[in-house]
């Protein structure tokens, strides 16, 4: 599998961005335009993958040092299942390997429409050495489980810290509709 680093230079590839409007809820995407901005404001490890010419998909992680926030984590819709996902994580594991990283993803346990799919997402990150921190948050209508992997631990303070350093860059309540 091939990576390629994004940048600002470079982002503005039409199927990233196709696949990061399709593949998140409009509730959890910051305006392509703003995620493009944050790439070098933020220095955020932006990376996307490729079986020979074939876009398969992207993360997004945010390093820090107390822990990496793996921000969004995508693969093209027609690719699930076959096991690509799998290699990127495993793949993101390995570059972070030793270090604690954190994920927040839409909670299995709220009652919705995509239940099931929130269920084998949250078995796929078990499966893969992530655990659950029990702390969760809610943007709107949505609640968000987050999930570690590597030492230590994360609390609710860690969250707000974390919100805390997005918010110096990029504040969504002005974005609200």
């Amino acid at each position: 599998m091939i990576q390629k680093q994004i940048s600002i230079e470079n982002a503005n590839d039409g199927q990233l961005k196709q696949l990061y409007e399709t593949a998140f809820p409009k509730e959890e995407q910051i305006p392509w335009d703003d995620l493009v901005r944050l790439i070098g404001e933020m220095h955020l490890d932006f990376t996307a993958y490729y079986e020979g010419e074939e876009f398969i998909g992207f993360t997004i992680v945010y390093p820090r040092p107390s822990f990496n926030w793996y921000w969004y984590f995508a693969v093209k819709e027609e690719l699930r299942g076959k096991g690509l996902g799998q290699k990127i994580l495993n793949q993101l594991i390995e570059r972070y390997k030793g270090q604690s990283c954190v994920l927040d993803m839409e909670s299995p346990r709220q009652e919705c429409d995509n239940k099931e799919q929130r269920q084998r997402r949250h078995e796929f990150y078990l499966r893969n050495g992530f655990r659950d921190t029990s702390v969760y948050r809610c943007w709107d209508d949505l609640e968000m489980t987050i999930m570690m992997i590597g030492p230590g631990t994360f609390t609710l303070q860690d969250w707000e810290e974390i919100v805390g350093e997005l918010r110096k860059y990029w504040t969504w309540d002005k974005n609200k509709d």
